[in-house]
């Protein structure tokens, strides 16, 4: 069985986002979405709701599962047989940086990386600029998955 995971802080999960863990879930026999925890982040969501928000908009996806994952990716991989990680790529900046993720995992596991480029219609897009627009009024519906809209819309309204 073919296992890979598309890591990520998914804090909202974008469309973007969603393109890639389609097109994986269309590679591979199973797709773990890892929800990364990273505690000096201020995030919009919690852990438990972005898993329940990427479920939800990734439910037509029967081959995707959703976790939470702290620490190094390579052992989370190890420990549930999973044999590559699937990142997107927007621009040359982020794989400069995803280059050396990737050669580090490989080095410590020999779990292989797979770049898929953007669409171009979400090569700008990124949570945090998703988060900075709908907190000045921006509509970002079109952005995100309707699940995401709406929780955003609710989080943002009660003051965060």
């Amino acid at each position: 069985m073919r296992k890979a995971v598309c890591p990520g802080s998914f804090d909202p999960i974008t469309n973007g986002h969603l393109d890639i863990i389609e097109r994986a879930s269309r590679l591979f026999d199973e797709v773990v979405v890892a929800v990364l925890i990273n505690k000096s982040k201020a995030n919009l969501f919690t852990v438990e709701e972005r898993i329940e928000l990427i479920q939800e908009a990734s439910a037509e996806f029967p081959n995707v599962t959703v976790e939470s994952s702290h620490g190094l990716l390579v052992d989370f991989c190890r420990t549930r047989g999973i044999q590559a990680i699937v990142k997107g790529l927007r621009a040359v900046s982020d794989f400069d940086y995803e280059l050396q993720m990737a050669q580090m995992n490989t080095s410590l596991a020999g779990i292989e990386t797979l770049f898929m480029s953007t669409n171009p219609q979400y090569a700008f897009l990124s949570s945090s600029l998703v988060k900075e627009v709908a907190r000045y009024g921006g509509d970002v519906s079109r952005l995100v998955p309707d699940v995401v809209w709406k929780r955003m819309r609710e989080r943002l309204a009660d003051g965060e």
